[in-house]
């Protein structure tokens, strides 16, 4: 049969096993996260009890002991480190760090915890209290895995507890009281609160991954369609009309930008219900990120021509997975060779602080980036000017 001889028939089998062997890989760090060295501060504020007997008891202490014991049997059995506990002098010194994003969360342990330890052997037992936050507004997913894990620690704690005191009183003999009972059960009483919380919404502890995919559409549309404007404007023209060109490609560039920084943050707003705390600061941010992107993809395609827009579909379908994930749930070659480069992680960080850390707009960290990542491009893109015309 003459059908069976055209070629690309013959290699569609191959095309599609490629297909599926590139989506598996865009899949796969979500398929296969897993977290390590999740930092969380630790703040032992214990003051100790002196027994009867001159001895002086520091529970909070023992408590820190066996929470890294379970910790480092946890990584034994699963290959990694799943929390990394990070001492700190203050409750003052760990909430700076949370709002720094510096630690996915904090566990404060209270001045009186082995005076309340020691009474539970009283009639008067006392539950301890174990307070701790979760970064909520870091990443939802890690936010997710961290209660989670403060839970567990929590429950297996009080079991613990609760079974050696159980064992000390019957081998005294010793009746309970129902009070006694209850507070024997729970000894310690565990507290969780969210900070810099990303609201009752789901979709709003998302906004910052969500806002790229559009943002980056927007900016490959833009820098697709000037580029194949000015390439056929180009074609025989002088080196003086090719940058006249350039600079009106900038303008629009610019033009574009804000139009679509600022009508996303008011789509994000008054459409997507995701109560955005400034939108002129959302509108600026995301005006400076179009710009950046728009600029970058431009630069890139002035001296590849259109066909390097695969680069930056590829990074969107390769990216946008990773830009989900916290660093610390990614194997090492996406967190070291795909994650730690990627340009639009800039923008995800830069939303987040807006929208959860109420930082504002400021020109530092992501916003200077961003700054550097355009006028790098607006560089590049300029010389290409000097690029020889194909006659």
């Amino acid at each position: 049969m003459k059908v069976l001889n055209n070629k690309l028939l013959l290699v569609s089998p191959v095309i599609a096993l490629l297909a599926v062997f590139i989506f598996s890989l865009v899949i796969y760090p979500s398929a296969t996260m897993k977290p390590a060295n999740l930092p969380i501060a630790v703040v032992n504020l214990d003051a100790g009890i002196k027994l009867p007997d001159g001895t002086e008891l520091k529970l909070g202490e023992q408590l820190l002991g066996q929470i890294s014991q379970a910790t480092a049997a946890a990584g034994t059995n699963g290959g990694a480190l799943p929390v990394k506990w990070v001492p700190v002098g203050s409750e003052a010194e760990a909430r700076e760090g949370l709002n720094e994003q510096s630690y996915y969360g904090a566990l404060v342990i209270p001045a009186d915890f082995s005076a309340k330890q020691a009474s539970l052997r009283s009639p008067e037992p006392q539950q301890a209290q174990v307070e701790a936050w979760v970064n909520q507004g870091m990443n939802a997913t890690a936010a997710s895995v961290v209660t989670g894990m403060i839970n567990g620690m929590l429950a297996n704690m009080n079991g613990m507890i609760s079974s050696q005191l159980v064992m000390e009183l019957e081998a005294k003999g010793a009746t309970l009281t129902p009070r006694q009972a209850a507070t024997i059960a729970a000894p310690i009483l565990g507290k969780i609160t969210n900070v810099n919380e990303t609201g009752a919404s789901p979709s709003r502890g998302n906004a910052p991954v969500s806002l790229f995919q559009p943002i980056w559409m927007a900016s490959i549309a833009g820098a697709a369609i000037s580029t194949l404007v000015i390439g056929k404007f180009n074609s025989g023209a002088s080196r003086r009309e090719k940058g006249m060109a350039r600079i009106s490609q900038v303008a629009i560039g610019i033009i574009l930008a804000v139009l679509s920084g600022f009508g996303m943050a008011w789509l994000a707003e008054l459409l997507l219900d995701l109560d955005v705390p400034s939108v002129a600061d959302m509108g600026w941010f995301l005006a400076l990120a179009v710009l950046a992107f728009f600029l970058m993809i431009s630069a890139v395609l002035s001296w590849t021509g259109i066909k390097g827009i695969v680069l930056f579909v590829l990074l969107l379908f390769f990216g946008a997975p990773l830009l989900a994930l916290p660093v610390e749930f990614m194997n090492g070659f996406y967190r070291d060779w795909v994650h730690s480069w990627l340009p639009m992680r800039f923008m995800v960080d830069g939303v987040r602080e807006l929208f959860f850390f109420g930082q504002g707009l400021h020109w530092s960290g992501p916003a200077a980036i961003l700054a550097a990542i355009a006028g790098g491009s607006l560089i590049v893109l300029l010389l290409s000017v000097f690029k020889p015309s194909k006659v």
